[in-house]
Order: structure tokens, then C-alpha cells, then sequence
């Protein structure tokens, strides 16, 4: 196929472009910059310059592609206190995508999270569907924090209605690998700066994590395989304990462990504070039987483990 992908030189996009070309497929990624350009080009793709508010360039790269893969998402704002309009600029490219492919049976995947979906129990692939389908654009007003990206994601899946091969894979708060930048290095960065790795009280709250290799497999498995309406679960672990994640965390710097008190946690862990204390399992049994997707990258705490999440931080 030829395959339009946003996000394609992020932190998983950098993974499925590769993974997409090794696979036979020609890959056309959205560029925001120079350097995203330069390093699509260098992992073989062809170049479609502009970012998500470019509505006419998704819809023209669409319409030149014989299917979507949607991984791009306004992190910067969403981090910045603007994730409400992160979200309605993700809903608006989600509404154009799906336009552009309707009628069509072509593919669009779409990239969405798992944190919170079944706080306290096993989140499973049936959790969080949508009551009813009304077609795509005006599907399920957005709703603010991450119940709008739920509902960009019950959008998306509106599109099977209208002969869209829509899937959506649900990401876990940890995609984890060599480079990540994310969730996992924000708390291994904190328990440098407090020269403490910490746990929110008894840390028994869980994070399903799965390493971006094996994400990237399953993005192209949904693309190529994936039935329309499908809901996908990227998880490899299914649910690892805060408690153990920082135990590592300070053998590897060569700090203390300790609880942080609930009151305490805003304070020293920041913005992460809630997330951590977020218990929130989640397994992948329907997708793996669906499309026959077996993890085998390193679990979390291999992974962490193996060092290069504490590399000496460049200045």
C-alpha cells in the first residue's frame, strides 16, 4: 500500500515507518519541519510538508494514499496546559481523515490511550466503545481531558459505518525503548533531581506497558488486517507496579526508594503525580487472537533494566 502517516517521525512513527517499508509498503509522512523531513527521508519515506492544522494537505495526501496511519497528537500544548485544544485539533484532523477515505474500504488506524479507561480492574478492548455510530464528523460532541480523546477515537470508529476500514489501537502510558522521552524518562529524571525514586503511598498501582517495537508490529497488523470498527490493545505488560518501576529506577541512579504520601505527590512529582497513583491495568487478549500479534520485545522492567534510560543527561 501507499500509506499516508502523521506523527510518522515521532517516538512510535519513527518506529512504523520503518516497520511499514520492511514490509513492502510505500510510506508518505507529514513533516512539520526540516528536520522531521530530513529524517523521513532518510528512513526511506516521501515527504508531505505541513502539520495537523493543515487540513487540506491531510485531505490531499488521503485521497493520494491507499490508507492512513494517525499517530500525530499536539503533545507540546497538550504537556503546556492546552490539552483541550490538542484535542479538538486532533478531532478535526480525525473528521477530515475519515472524510477524505469514505466510501472508499481503505484503511485509517489511529493512535489513542489507556491510562484511566478501567481504573482499579483489567481494562479489556470491549471497555470504553461507544453506545451508538453516527458517521464520522459530529459524532459524540469532545468532551474535555482525556474523555475528549475517547471521544476521538468513538469519531474515528464512526467511519466504519461509512465504508472506512477504521481501527483504533489503544496505547499504554508507557511506550518504552532506547530514546524514549516520555512518561517513563520524566520519572526517572524527577528521581535524579530529588536524589529519591519514589512511589505514590504502597505504589501498588499498575501501568500496562509495551515496548515500541512491538507497537509499531501492531500498527501495521491493523493496517493491514484489522476489521473495521476494530479496537486494538497494544500491551505487553499488563500491569507493572509503580513500587517495582522505581525500585529500579534508584538501583540504576543509586538513590533511595520511598512512598510519597498522596498529599506530598503533586509536589514532587508535578504533573505526573495523578498519573502514578492512576491504577489502570489492561490486557490485549482479543487483539492478539484478532490478528495474531505476539510481543517480543523486552517487558518494562527488562527494559529499564538494560541501562539506557539513565544515561548522563547531556547539557
Amino acid at each position: 500500500m501507499r500509506v499516508f502517516v502523521t506523527g510518522a517521525s515521532g517516538w512510535i512513527g519513527s518506529a512504523v515507518v520503518p516497520e511499514l517499508i520492511a514490509a513492502g509498503h510505500q510510506v508518505v509522512g507529514l513533516a512539520r519541519s526540516d528536520a522531521s523531513a530530513a529524517a523521513l527521508t532518510k528512513a526511506g519515506a516521501e515527504v508531505r510538508h505541513g502539520s495537523l492544522d493543515d487540513l487540506e494537505v491531510l485531505r490531499e495526501a488521503t485521497a493520494e494514499s491507499d490508507g492512513v496511519i494517525h499517530l500525530a497528537f499536539k503533545h507540546d500544548l497538550a504537556f503546556s496546559g492546552g490539552f483541550d485544544a490538542a484535542t479538538e485539533a486532533d478531532r478535526r484532523a480525525i473528521d477530515t481523515l475519515g472524510e477524505a477515505l469514505a466510501g472508499s474500504g481503505r484503511p485509517l488506524v489511529i493512535a489513542a490511550g489507556i491510562l484511566g479507561l478501567a481504573p482499579g480492574r483489567v481494562a479489556t478492548e470491549e471497555d470504553g466503545q461507544p453506545t451508538g455510530r453516527a458517521g464520522g464528523a459530529g459524532t459524540e460532541a469532545a468532551a474535555s481531558g482525556p474523555a475528549g480523546r475517547l471521544a476521538n477515537s468513538h469519531a474515528a470508529l464512526a467511519f466504519a459505518d461509512r465504508n472506512v476500514r477504521a481501527s483504533v489501537v489503544r496505547l499504554p502510558p508507557t511506550v518504552h525503548g532506547d530514546g524514549d522521552h516520555g512518561f517513563l524518562a520524566a520519572v526517572v529524571a524527577i528521581a535524579r533531581e530529588k536524589s529519591v525514586s519514589g512511589y505514590v503511598a504502597d505504589g501498588a498501582a499498575r501501568w500496562p506497558a509495551v515496548h515500541r517495537d512491538d507497537a509499531a508490529r501492531l500498527f501495521r497488523l491493523a493496517l493491514e488486517n484489522a476489521p473495521a470498527g476494530s479496537t486494538l490493545h497494544a500491551i505487553g505488560d499488563q500491569g507493572v507496579p509503580i513500587r517495582a518501576v522505581a525500585e529500579v529506577i534508584g538501583e540504576h541512579l543509586g538513590v533511595p526508594v520511598a512512598s510519597v504520601a498522596p498529599a506530598d505527590a503533586a509536589a514532587h512529582f508535578t504533573w505526573l503525580a495523578d498519573l502514578l497513583a492512576l491504577d489502570s491495568p489492561a490486557s490485549a487478549d482479543r487483539t492478539r487472537a484478532l490478528l495474531g500479534w505476539r510481543p517480543t520485545g523486552p517487558g518494562l522492567l527488562d527494559d529499564l533494566g538494560e541501562g539506557h534510560y539513565f544515561a548522563a543527561p547531556t547539557a
